[in-house]
């Protein structure tokens, strides 16, 4: 019985890393270091973005877990390599771990929505600036990057297809500063696009991928890439269709 509950445990730590953004390999190894803080120095563990696998002994059963949404937050993953941590000093035992695993699993995001989009929209301004703008273009897109962060989050929820949420959101950022600049209130239209679609930009997504190619994790590093790749082409796309038009 203690075997199966370690194995939840191993499970939903992987679970919780792969959805918040971790590293395969990292997510692979909490997996095997938590299976052997409890006595199994033979666990298996195999992650890809999209699915987890788990063994306790080469003989035993595999287990699989399937991911189907992934999301970045670092501060989970902080927080379940605590609980790593704490499992292999001895700590916690294996209800202990299986609840503050939960604990994490149920709280709420880190920080609020509202949170996230002054953090989009100070982070789109200071890009504008950092690409050669002028002061006059970082409150054009200081609200340009805060609506298209906000758009991307809703067409997300609506869409549940990643591509073309980034794209609508996207073109939504080519048609405010497009506004911005028809009223006046930017004056490089350019340096506002620049500045406004960098909350969208698969950042950590890309560096995964280097990290986990450079980890010898082939599969995962290479769909990463191509996530990311297909991320960029959806922003491109969206941005060149509103240029297109007006």
């Amino acid at each position: 019985m203690e075997r199966y509950t370690v194995t939840d445990v191993c499970l939903l730590a992987g679970k919780l890393m792969l959805q918040s953004g971790a590293e395969t390999y990292r997510v692979e190894d909490t997996m095997v270091r938590i299976a052997q803080a409890f006595g199994m120095d033979r666990a298996q563990a195999h992650a890809t973005p999209t699915a987890i696998m788990f063994a306790t002994d080469l003989t035993e059963p595999t287990n699989f877990v399937r991911i189907i949404s992934r999301e970045t937050d670092l501060h989970k993953v902080t927080q379940v390599n605590g609980v790593s941590r704490a499992i292999s000093a001895g700590h916690l035992d294996v209800s202990e771990a299986a609840k503050a695993l939960e604990t994490i699993e149920n709280q709420k995001d880190t920080y609020p929505n509202y949170i996230q989009l002054l953090a989009a929209a100070f982070a789109s301004g200071c890009f504008t600036i950092m690409f050669d703008g002028s002061w006059l273009d970082f409150l054009p897109a200081f609200f340009v990057g805060a609506l298209g962060y906000g758009l991307m989050s809703y067409f997300h929820d609506m869409v549940k297809i990643r591509f073309f949420a980034e794209f609508l959101a996207a073109s939504f950022v080519g048609l405010f500063a497009y506004l911005m600049i028809f009223l006046n209130l930017g004056q490089q239209i350019d340096k506002i696009v620049i500045g406004a679609i960098m909350p969208l930009v698969p950042g950590l997504l890309i560096t995964n991928a280097v990290r986990d190619l450079m980890a010898g994790h082939l599969v995962s590093g290479i769909t990463k890439g191509a996530e990311a790749f297909l991320t960029a082409a959806a922003i491109g796309a969206g941005i060149a269709v509103i240029f297109f038009i007006f």
